[in-house]
């Protein structure tokens, strides 16, 4: 489970680029990935040391890497939320048909959708925005691609909105900046009045400094969750006892866990030797703890690492075969 700090232990970009570029390069036959830098690397092509088969990864953590998988243009992507593939897997939102994808594993984070408001706007939960037509100045991520604004739409029109009822009502969405760590001009925007209203993830980074700042967090109504449940996303709760100036808890979406998959129907023996090579380079991954990755619990449920989708087949024996289910 992430912890409340001040400072990352790691870029999710690094995260991603190194797990690709380490499977792949044990994948073609021990090649050391140490030399490539830590940037963020969209995709690696290689040749399968054991099939001679060309193989593609993708490192996007966006809704591209799912239509990627599932048309079979890559073999291999991931995505934040976890709950994103279980809503892809359905067919539901975004995705127009369900999207054959399988799980090999889940990187761990724990994470929450968090709707931050001034206290100007008297907005008690995320519903009264369309009752009330609330001229909201909305500050979400820059990433274009981001899951935040698919999920937003979502949410919205769960709960009997959308972002064009905002601009109608004379409000805007504008998105720019990253994570809105306090040192950043997007947590300054919310804090100094320049926005109305921030909705972002990464709870960890900025909720309790926010809080600190006389900031209100907009709880979901159980029937606007109910619908979104249906659709395949995950319920989730921003506690009171880790943010101790929240009134109570506050329902919300989940935004945990980066799920690592496949096609559905992807060949045994390559998830096989993806698994394999995850294991045996988990040392070089990076991720939002200190120490190796910690693959031996990614396949099992818990907060940080939520199953949302089945494990294919194949991940599954041979997470089995190492004892780690």
């Amino acid at each position: 489970m992430a912890t409340l700090t001040t400072t990352p232990v790691t870029n999710p970009n690094v995260t991603r680029s190194r797990l690709v570029l380490e499977i792949a390069s044990e994948m073609m036959g021990g090649a050391a990935a140490d030399a490539v830098p830590d940037y963020i690397l969209p995709e690696v092509r290689f040749r399968h040391s054991r099939t001679g088969k060309r193989v593609r990864f993708s490192a996007s953590s966006s809704a591209a890497g799912i239509f990627a998988v599932a048309h079979r243009e890559a073999d291999l992507a991931m995505i934040n939320p976890a709950a994103v593939l279980a809503v892809a897997r359905r067919g539901q939102g975004l995705f127009k048909e369900p999207m054959p994808v399988a799980a090999v594993a889940v990187i761990p984070s724990w994470d929450q959708f968090v709707f931050a408001v001034r206290p100007e706007t008297k907005l008690t939960r995320f519903e009264e925005i369309p009752t009330r037509k609330a001229k909201l100045r909305v500050l979400m991520r820059g990433t274009a691609d981001h899951s935040l604004h698919h999920m937003f739409d979502d949410v919205a029109a769960a709960a009997g909105f959308s972002r064009h009822h905002i601009a109608a009502w004379g409000g805007a969405i504008d998105k720019r900046g990253s994570v809105p760590w306090p040192y950043t001009d997007t947590f300054k925007a919310l804090i100094e009045g320049r926005v109305d209203a921030l909705f972002d993830e990464a709870a960890h980074c900025w909720v309790l400094q926010a809080l600190d700042a006389g900031i209100e967090i907009l709880p979901l109504a159980e029937a606007t969750v109910q619908k979104l449940e249906a659709m395949g996303y995950r319920r989730a709760v921003l506690p009171r006892i880790t943010y101790p100036k929240l009134a109570a808890d506050v329902l919300t979406l989940d935004f945990s866990g980066w799920t690592v998959f496949v096609h559905a129907d992807a060949d045994d023996a390559l998830v096989t030797h993806i698994c394999a090579s995850l294991d045996a380079r988990k040392a070089n991954i990076p991720w939002e703890e200190p120490g190796a990755l910690p693959v031996e619990r990614m396949a099992r449920e818990a907060l940080d690492t939520p199953q949302m989708v089945p494990l294919h087949p194949a991940a599954k024996k041979f997470w089995q075969s190492r004892r780690y289910l």
